[in-house]
């Protein structure tokens, strides 16, 4: 492989993260790797720490979660190092996505592999994400999911959670605009996807792919929380979309309004609000992946 010398950035907190990393240092090595560790209590300083070494490493390895990854991403972006990902979240999703084992031996010879991919992201009021933006039922499970939640149940929280918050929820007034047309909905979520999976393994939409240059955008418009039971089980496979009270949308760029400002949730994280604009970036990143 021609990159010798990584970053390597570890969420201690991440379900698997204190277990795994000298497991992780010991596979990285293996393969040639000089490693220089660095973490953290905050995720928030990740990114100052990649512009500290931006100039003495050739790539930055990411060992963590979803949300993890989203705190590096505009570091990444900024610096355009090239991105390795140890999966040692809850979910992975991004992972998942680009089709990047949990087997941590795995993951270090995808990375070692040395074959890079660019990839889209998404791109909210300044900030950007890898698998998706939304407003609504979603950000009530991210304010309920607490680490220990996900600590003690791994994927199964994100289950639990989404049942009691779908329970309480009460639709919203919301104006979306894509392509010059314009939508007024009352709905319950919004979620604008770049990648394909979110939430622990729902898929976006069926066919999203994590470089076709788009977002999708889908609606959930029901009245009564028991709406969303049937609707469950083909969220998992981006098939909702076809269902009735479900509005699918895509394109490059949309904008979402609200009666008030409503928090939205990137990646796990909440970290803005609306009204909000959305875009692709194109070919934004490059990531390390498993061979096709």
């Amino acid at each position: 492989m021609s990159y010798y010398r990584a970053l390597l950035l570890v969420n201690r907190h991440a379900r698997q993260g204190q277990k795994s990393l000298l497991e992780a240092i010991n596979c990285l090595q293996t393969f040639g790797l000089e490693l220089i560790e660095e973490s953290t209590e905050n995720p928030k300083h990740l990114a100052h720490i990649i512009h500290k070494y931006k100039n003495h490493v050739d790539l930055v390895i990411v060992g963590g979660g979803d949300g993890t990854l989203n705190a590096v991403v505009d570091a990444l972006v900024e610096t355009q190092l090239p991105l390795g990902i140890l999966p040692l979240g809850t979910a992975n999703d991004l992972a998942k996505t680009l089709g990047i084992s949990n087997s941590l031996p795995e993951a270090c010879q995808t990375i070692a592999s040395g074959e890079l991919r660019r990839i889209d992201l998404g791109w909210v009021n300044g900030k950007h994400f890898f698998n998706v933006a939304s407003l609504g039922l979603s950000v009530k499970i991210t304010q309920k999911l607490t680490k220990e939640l996900k600590r003690r149940w791994g994927i199964l929280a994100y289950a639990a959670t989404a049942l009691q918050v779908i329970w309480e929820s009460r639709p919203f007034s919301a104006e979306i605009r894509v392509q010059d047309r314009c939508f007024r909905v009352k709905t319950v979520q919004i979620a604008v996807g770049n990648g394909r999976y979110y939430g622990g393994g729902m898929a976006i939409v069926h066919d999203a792919k994590i470089d076709d240059q788009r977002l999708d955008l889908y609606s959930l418009e029901i009245k009564h929380w028991w709406q969303m039971i049937p609707l469950l089980p083909a969220m998992r496979n981006g098939r909702h979309i076809h269902r009735q009270n479900v509005r699918a949308l895509y394109g490059q760029e949309m904008e979402v309004y609200t009666r008030k400002p409503r928090p939205i949730n990137t990646d796990g994280e909440i970290t803005t609000y609306t009204p909000a604009k959305f875009r692709v970036i194109p070919k934004a990143v490059a990531v390390f992946v498993p061979p096709v």
